[in-house]
Order: structure tokens, then sequence, then C-alpha cells
């Protein structure tokens, strides 16, 4: 009696090839060399840059020691970074009132602010001091008072670095309120909180993440901005310098020292912005 199809015995299935064995399978790491040739012409580039520079005798590596922390380098760091300071918290009060005139709903605020801003960001922050500085030539008198001689460098120096600055504070602080999603405003308004209140406690602490970024990078850029003071006779850190090369014939080194104080506040800042914008971020993460 022969068997029926149904009972054969079905043939078992070949074995898959060796190669094809995921237990037997050995994982190939992808070959970089051009990642790792390139990695290594730069850092050789660096190193060559770098010996160059500590081996070149001109740099006078021992003059800039000698007078990195002189006091007449650290008193115009002193007053490169008060005026730095004073600057941006002025220039930002400033710019603040313009982004909120900038928004509101009367056509004569919103179009002064727009108009500050397109003058102060179209002129050059050179020409402005140089107008100041001027003032005496351009009124010799306001309200009866004699202008010539009434600013000093320095006062010249906050008022021009300021106005400049709040140009651009005022787009800044612009954009960080329109960050803010439409429906927290109209939150705050149906639990019935006052415009300002709104402002203060609602927009202004949700546009920080946007507004920290970049108001960062003008505190950096205003640090070195400072720099074009030097021109009106401000006592900062370029012109300190300056005094002593002028006297000793040792630009190179003495722009040096300048630049590694530079470099020294401007990385200590950068780590402050980096903790504040995490502190702002945490919301969105």
């Amino acid at each position: 009696m022969s068997a029926s199809p149904d009972t054969l015995a079905k043939p078992s299935p070949a074995p898959p090839p060796a190669e094809l064995d995921p237990g037997r399978l050995r994982i190939v790491p992808v070959r970089r060399t051009g990642q790792w040739a390139a990695a290594v012409v730069v850092l050789v580039l660096l190193a060559l840059a770098l010996n160059s520079v500590v081996h070149n005798d001109a740099f006078q590596w021992g003059v800039v020691g000698d007078y990195f922390a002189t006091t007449a380098v650290l008193r115009g760091l002193w007053l490169t970074l008060w005026l730095t300071a004073l600057v941006m918290a002025l220039g930002f009060a400033l710019g603040t009132l313009l982004a909120i005139m900038r928004l509101s709903d009367n056509p004569v605020l919103r179009s002064v602010s727009w108009g500050y801003v397109w003058l102060f960001r179209s002129t050059p922050i050179l020409v402005q001091l140089l107008f100041w500085f001027n003032i005496g030539a351009l009124y010799p008198q306001i309200l009866g008072v004699k202008t010539v001689n009434l600013l000093s460098p320095v006062a010249v120096a906050v008022i021009g670095l300021t106005l400049h600055e709040a140009a651009y504070a005022a787009e800044v602080v612009r954009g960080g309120i329109l960050s803010v999603e439409r429906g927290q405003i109209e939150a705050a308004q149906s639990l019935g909180l006052g415009r300002w209140r709104r402002l203060r406690r609602i927009v202004l602490p949700q546009a920080m993440r946007s507004i920290v970024p970049p108001a960062g990078n003008m505190l950096i850029g205003t640090l070195k901005g400072t720099s074009i003071v030097s021109i009106i006779a401000v006592n900062d850190l370029l012109y300190s310098v300056q005094l002593v090369y002028h006297r000793t014939y040792q630009v190179v080194p003495l722009l040096l020292v300048a630049t590694l104080w530079y470099v020294v506040v401007t990385s200590v800042l950068s780590v402050g912005q980096y903790y504040l914008e995490r502190h702002y971020g945490r919301g969105a993460r």
C-alpha cells in the first residue's frame, strides 16, 4: 500500500551558508581613511603654526611676560571691563524700552522706535563717537549750557556705545518676545494679568531662552568693540598698551599683551554664557 502524499516526510530546509549565519558574521568597521588623513594633516599644520609662534624671537615672549600684569595694563583692563558692563546694562535697558515701543499698538511709538534702530544701525560706531566727541562744534550751546569740553572722553564713550548698543539690543529683545507662543499671552490675559505684569512675569522669562545667546554674543562683541574708544584717548586696555609701545617701540609684544587679555576675558564670558543658556533652556528639554 503506497503512502499518501500528505504522509510523505517533507525535506528539512538546508542550513544557511556560513557567511549568512548571524552567529558567525564578522562585523567590519567602516574605514574612514580620508577623515583620519585630514585630521592628521590639520594637527600637523597646527603643530607647525604653534611651534613657529612659540619659537619665533620676533614675538618677544619675555617682554610679554614682563608687561602682562603691570599696573598700567591692569588699569586699562579694569576700565574696559567697567565700560563693557555699563554699556551693556544701559544698552539693554534702553533696547528693551525700544522693543516694547516697536511692538506697541501706537503708530507714533512704533515709528520712533523703528527710526532709532534704523539710524543707529546704519552709521558706523566710529562716526557716532566722533560726532559726540565734537558735539561742541555742532551745538555750541544747549539750553544755555556751553557744550565745549562738557563731555569727557569717557562720557563720550559711554553715550556713544550705549546708543549704538541699544539699537541692536532692541532687535534682540523684540525677537525674543515674538518667540513666545501666543497661547501663553492669551492664558495670562484670561487670568486677568495686566499688560506690564504679563510682560514681566510671563513673556520676558520665556523670551530669555531666545535672548541670551545673541545677548552673549553682543557682550563679547562689546568687550572687543570698546577698543575703538582709544581713538578718542580713553585709557582702555588697548590705549594703555599703545602708550607703552609708543615709548618703548615694542609694538608686537605689547599688542600680544592686549590680545591675551581679550582672549582670557572672552573665554570666561563664554563659559558664563553656556551656563546661563543651560539655565534658561531647562524647560525646552
